[in-house]
């Protein structure tokens, strides 16, 4: 595999060239970029990859969750949904609100992973990949994640593999799910932005975020 992006994600210089959607605060914890929203519980964020990457990729990071309740994700393969980009002229402005991604002028692929933001999230743990627009839920897996006390600061490595109509996704080498697009469900997803989005009010470390070509 040959390394497309390396950023390693140890303070908030490592994403001054990102585009932030939604008040982000970022600080440096543990050698790592800590994220977390600079408003109240219901001010989320999407932080976005100034790269454009290509299909055929592994996109893996390491993350922590330091606080909760809340929910991390990735977005990948973004782009409009009329095949541009996705800060292009006539996309419509994002500004962290969740519906603007799911339902919006954007076609992506979104994994949620550590979804401890609603009770019922809190019950039973999973790992679910959507396609946009249309909120379609596709894929869901179990979520191997313990709650903050029992993480006690440990980073946990995360994957993502998309090649073409095959997605996949794990925690720790461990396999959640893997899912083959069909076809039935909107256009195929290409290749396109990466983002990390939060929902307040987690707070989580990340670092050593790497795009590999497949």
């Amino acid at each position: 595999m040959t390394l497309l992006y390396r950023n390693p994600l140890s303070d908030p210089g490592d994403i001054a060239d990102w585009v932030a959607e939604g008040p982000v605060a970022a600080a440096t914890s543990d050698g790592a970029l800590q994220l977390s929203s600079a408003g109240g519980d219901d001010d989320h964020w999407t932080l976005w990859c100034p790269e454009e990457l290509p299909d055929g990729i592994r996109i893996s990071w390491d993350f922590s969750p330091r606080t909760e309740p809340g929910l991390a994700m990735l977005f990948f393969g973004a782009r409009a949904a009329t095949g541009g980009g996705i800060f292009d002229d006539g996309v419509a402005r994002r500004t962290g609100a969740y519906p603007e991604y799911h339902s919006g002028d954007i076609r992506t692929l979104h994994v949620s992973y550590f979804r401890r933001r609603w009770e019922d999230e809190r019950a039973f743990h999973t790992c679910n990949l959507r396609k946009s627009p249309g909120f379609h839920l596709v894929a869901q897996g179990a979520d191997p994640l313990p709650p903050v006390a029992d993480a006690a600061g440990r980073f946990y490595r995360i994957a993502v593999e998309k090649d073409g109509d095959l997605v996949s996704f794990g925690v720790d080498g461990l396999p959640l799910f893997t899912w083959r697009d069909d076809g039935t469900i909107g256009s195929f997803v290409g290749g396109g932005r990466l983002g990390f989005r939060q929902m307040a009010p987690l707070t989580a470390c990340y670092r050593d975020l790497e795009v590999h070509s497949l």
